[in-house]
């Protein structure tokens, strides 16, 4: 498709408006919280004993099974998939922002309703040639009164084909900025670094610009042994990621400085990851400029 008819298909899928999709396969149930609240660390009691949800996993609720033909269409697909045939293949979310109306509770079902807003672009980024997509979500309780809504947007981009590239770009690629450089730079060197506040010493994942105990904005950062221990995972099976196989694990590592890191788990089969294993940091090129940590089970 050409810019003029891309932008076309964009306003013919917003002129759609709201398009609702099914409700929740299941009621907001407390298991489901139960769990939530394990793997965020939260130990709020508020929840379970008013029978309410935690406000953030208004999507949890709706999310889709991987089987094939069973996700709803939304005015967001058509759109997408139209980029993906003009050879802008890569992406990258830039937005999420949510918006809370009230708690979900206990035994209703909540109903999404996506509705597609803009189209921006062609323009040129560092990662290459791409548009903007921004759609809405909005998820309805009981008696079709909404609980919470999500704008996101994600950057769609053609990757570049740089003759000095001794491989492509990896499409995932992270948001740097002056509060998290450290990091990635520490990762090129094989360092795992956790940001410090040099005022009162506490640590910090992931990076911010100010230490949430004192407020300082004094930052430093200290260089973990690289061990830690699994938290909490999952294994991604479905939808499809860029530049990645799946199935893959995504995995929650609690560290013995006393913060937690999101990371892949690698060299293990997915089923055979448990809870409480002991896992070491591995640092693995992406690409020419990217070096993720990942984590491998600590061998005896």
């Amino acid at each position: 498709m050409t810019d003029d008819e891309l932008h076309e298909l964009a306003g013919k899928q917003a002129a759609l408006g709201e398009v609702r999709g099914a409700s929740a396969p299941d009621p907001v149930n407390e298991p489901m919280i139960r769990h939530w609240l394990a793997a965020m660390g939260d130990a709020n009691p508020a929840y379970l004993d008013k029978g309410l949800a935690p406000p953030a996993m208004a999507q949890v609720w709706t999310m889709q099974a991987p089987r094939p033909g069973a996700k709803d269409r939304s005015p967001v697909d058509d759109l997408l998939a139209a980029l993906d045939a003009g050879g802008y293949t890569g992406v990258v979310a830039t937005n999420c922002e949510q918006t809370y109306h009230r708690y979900a509770r206990l035994g209703e079902r909540l109903t999404p309703a996506t509705r597609f807003t803009d189209l921006a672009g062609p323009k040129r980024t560092a990662l290459g040639v791409g548009y903007f997509a921004t759609w809405n979500v909005t998820w309805y309780g009981d008696g079709d009164e909404p609980v919470a809504e999500m704008l996101f947007r994600v950057l769609k981009f053609r990757p570049r084909e740089g003759a000095r590239e001794e491989r492509p770009p990896y499409p995932l690629q992270p948001a740097i900025n002056q509060d998290t450089a450290f990091f990635w730079e520490g990762a090129k060197s094989g360092e795992l670094r956790i940001q410090t506040c040099a005022e009162c010493g506490r640590l910090r994942h992931p990076p911010g610009a100010l230490c949430p105990r004192c407020r300082s904005s004094r930052l430093t950062y200290t260089v973990a042994s690289g061990r830690g221990t699994l938290y909490s995972h999952v294994v991604h099976h479905h939808p499809p990621v860029p530049g990645r196989e799946t199935p893959f694990v995504v995995g929650v590592v609690e560290l013995p400085e006393g913060v937690r890191i999101v990371g892949n788990v690698v060299d293990c089969p997915p089923g055979q990851v448990e809870i409480g294993m002991a896992l070491r940091v591995t640092f693995r090129p992406m690409d020419d400029r990217l070096v993720l940590p990942m984590w491998a089970p600590e061998e005896p």
